[in-house]
């Protein structure tokens, strides 16, 4: 037997691994089956490719509890390991280069987890449960077994053992139990099958206990979908989403190459409670090697596609040593890249062959979905595409390239309007001349929309114009009068003159054919919706003054213009023009500044008339 001594430095890193490395220490086990699953990985890969003489046909991993001796058992007939392999592998701990990476822990200060992120030291997270761990290996092919045994804190031995089985033992004399240190009783048979339930159901070797297999070893994913039914679709699909409806659809993917990963995804039939809350559930199950890492890798898919459920596997990825938190690298960013083209080719597919599932999906998700026209990656237009927008042509919704089909002879924009709801936009008085001759326009009422409207200003090289900002010509108007804009001149000077507290400019429009005023953003301004939204979120934003546009057929108006004529100096005529601003911002569904006054002005007026 050798007994070597851990250097200085690698306690000080074992000791670092116990206390701050991993938050969970039930994951001991996974790293340990892990383990276990690779080395029967490279037991059948060697006796198929190098013809390494092994007996391959009861392959598993072999989990044994003693209560009474507080032992925990882990046995695999794997490949097994050399004398030489333990001390590198097992002893990985011990290597030079310990002192460097804590030299760059006390000079970075950096996070822990991320610098030992580059060991490969897992099975190390044993000493979180066990004041004693002992390891016994026989390597494949040779006579001789190794032993190591370690308490994890300034010694380890190694010795040579005769008369062990092909593969590897590790045994952990277990601590005491404590739950308030989240230290659980792991000679608990019903602790063990619950942590295997959750980390290793899908390792594709038995594993038992006693007479019992703990893991099912039907990674979905893995198998041909001919192969699968749709029942063992849904229950998975439960599984994963914890939501008892059915899925709408199924998407499976497999890439293979240089990065090999496997996916199963699901597109819900109906949208989670928590959709829109910000401590919602998200993020897809990540696997590697089909041991579980994480139910809540939001890396592998954006935000605006956050209800899309399932698993993804992949052969390879950069860990951190707890596998705990991934690294941003291009694998994961390869990856995520190709799930989102592929979920958003699915919807489109869905649009094209099955209007009642895209219908169902759209009702459900759109509004998330909208939310990626903000992302600022590559999937605006694949997301454009799948769109679709009420209109108030028909009932229905309508995407964009439908819309651009049926659009009128002369017409050169897609026409919307943004509003808090489609009742208050279609009764818009902005609607009005739009409506008159035929004009289709999407009526948007999603948050979303107000704010996505402002950074796409065009599909597939047609504009989009809001008929509620700036200034809109129709193909069909016709100008207005020259005698007639010379008469309301005046008129427009005064309001502006008057209501110059509230508006900007007043001008003549022909937006409008039974109202007499409407109020307009200016082309580059903040719409009034987006204001409140601004606000309610408890940002500090100046209020926008605005266009207010007066109907020159109107005769509120002509009746004002010659008023104005007639007795410039009545200061009833101030009053006329409050009114008028006051029902033109509640036209539009706007918030009076002054409610009260508004309603004083309004009943003597009408008491005027009685």
């Amino acid at each position: 037997m050798e007994t070597l001594e851990f250097q200085a430095e690698a306690r000080q890193l074992l000791q670092l691994m116990v206390h701050s490395i991993y938050s969970n220490k039930d994951i001991f086990l996974r790293e340990l089956i892990s383990n276990a699953s690779d080395a029967l990985d490279k037991l059948r890969h060697a006796a198929l490719v190098d013809g390494l003489e092994a007996d391959t046909s009861d392959l598993h991993i072999e989990l044994v509890v003693d209560a009474d001796a507080r032992t925990l058992t882990v046995r695999d007939n794997g490949i097994g390991m050399t004398r030489e392999e333990v001390v590198q592998l097992i002893g990985t701990i011990a290597k030079s280069g310990t002192a460097e990476l804590l030299r760059k822990l006390k000079e970075s200060g950096a996070d822990s987890r991320e610098l030992i992120g580059q060991f490969g030291v897992g099975f190390y997270s044993t000493f979180m449960v066990a004041d004693r761990v002992s390891l016994v290996t026989r390597k494949a092919g040779t006579h001789d077994a190794t032993k190591w045994e370690s308490d994890g804190t300034g010694t380890y031995t190694i010795d040579t053992v005769v008369g062990a089985e092909v593969g590897t033992t590790v045994t952990l004399h277990l601590r005491p139990a404590d739950e308030q240190d989240a230290l659980y009783d792991y000679t608990d048979e019903w602790k063990i099958r619950q942590i295997v339930k959750q980390y290793s159901d899908f390792i594709a070797f038995p594993i038992r206990m006693g007479d019992s297999v703990l893991n099912s070893m039907k990674a979905l994913w893995a198998r041909p979908r001919s192969e699968v039914s749709d029942e063992e679709y849904k229950e998975f699909y439960r599984h994963v989403s914890h939501d008892w409806n059915d899925p709408l659809e199924i998407i499976q993917m497999k890439a293979e190459g240089t990065f090999e990963y496997e996916a199963l995804l699901f597109i819900p039939s109906r949208a989670p409670f928590d959709l829109f809350q910000r401590d919602g559930r998200r993020g897809l199950q990540l696997y590697v090697k089909r041991v579980f890492i994480a139910d809540d890798s939001t890396e592998l898919m954006p935000d605006y596609l956050r209800f899309v459920k399932g698993v993804v596997d992949a052969a390879d990825l950069s860990l951190n040593i707890s596998r705990e938190i991934l690294q941003q690298d291009r694998h994961i960013q390869m990856i995520r890249r190709r799930l989102v083209k592929k979920v958003l080719s699915t919807v489109k597919d869905l649009m094209t062959n099955d209007a009642e599932k895209y219908a169902t999906f759209w009702r459900e998700f759109g509004r998330a979905v909208k939310e990626g026209l903000l992302a600022g990656d590559d999937n605006q237009r694949a997301i454009l595409d799948i769109a679709s927008f009420a209109t108030t042509v028909g009932a229905e919704p309508t995407t964009l390239a439908d819309y651009v089909g049926r659009m009128k002879e002369g017409q050169d924009a897609i026409y919307f309007m943004t509003g808090e709801s489609r009742a208050q936009v279609e009764n818009s008085p902005h609607m009005e001349a739009f409506q008159a001759q035929g004009y289709e326009v999407l009526l948007l009422t999603d948050p979303v929309d107000e704010i996505w409207v402002d950074q796409i200003t065009e599909y597939d090289g047609t504009k989009l114009q809001s008929i509620a900002r700036g200034a809109v010509d129709l193909p069909t108007d016709t100008p207005a009068e020259p005698e007639k804009e010379q008469e309301l001149t005046p008129l427009l000077t005064y309001l502006t003159e008057a209501l110059g507290e509230h508006v900007k400019q007043v001008r003549l429009t022909h937006r409008l054919t039974t109202s007499p005023a409407c109020l307009v953003s200016d082309a580059d301004d903040m719409t009034p919706t987006l204001e409140k939204m601004y606000r309610a979120m408890g940002q500090q934003v100046p209020p926008v003054k605005r266009i207010l546009e007066l109907n020159p057929e109107h005769p509120l108006v002509t009746g004002l213009g010659s008023a104005l004529a007639d007795r410039a100096d009545d200061p009833a005529l101030k009053e006329t023009a409050e009114l008028l601003y006051g029902t033109a911002l509640l036209a539009e569904g706007g918030d009076l500044a002054d409610p009260a006054r508004f309603a004083k002005l309004l009943a003597d007026r009408l008491a005027r008339t009685v």
